[in-house]
């Protein structure tokens, strides 16, 4: 975590891209699934404190329904969520690592070291995503 970065009073992790992403880019979170947890939030926005910014990429992960939520808001408007998922990575208690690769035309979502999913982009350009918000029943450990 950058000297930038904050874990704001409600538990959400705010931290700043410098510069925006670029293709070839990587972010990771690690962090520990609390023991009941409902869902887990990883988002990369255009800006770090407007809630109503665009968002490149928002992943969602749902305990209940063991679904991982995709989707994008351009203009203010949320795009068309994908959902498909070969399985579902996380369980309660257990600690993980999801990496979010920055390609040509897409994210690729790696959990764990195995590849999850892709998203392509729907915000563009890609270096005007200059924020990565994390939120949910987690206790985050790494930020990178």
């Amino acid at each position: 975590m950058a000297e930038n970065d904050k874990v704001q009073n409600d538990g959400v992790y705010v931290g700043e891209i410098k510069g925006g992403l670029k293709p070839s880019m990587r972010l990771i979170v690690m962090g520990i699934v609390n023991q009941q947890p409902k869902s887990i939030a990883v988002a990369l926005a255009c800006h770090p404190q407007d809630p109503d910014t665009d968002v490149g990429l928002q992943v969602t992960v749902c305990f209940h329904d063991r679904a991982i939520l995709r989707n994008a808001k351009v203009s203010g408007e949320w795009g068309v969520m994908e959902k498909n998922i070969p399985y579902f990575p996380f369980a309660a208690g257990e600690a993980f690592k999801m990496e979010i690769l920055c390609e040509h035309q897409r994210f690729r979502i790696l959990v764990d070291g195995q590849p999850l999913c892709g998203f392509s982009y729907r915000v563009q350009p890609l270096a005007s995503l200059t924020a990565l918000h994390v939120s949910g029943d987690m206790q985050l450990t790494k930020v990178a």
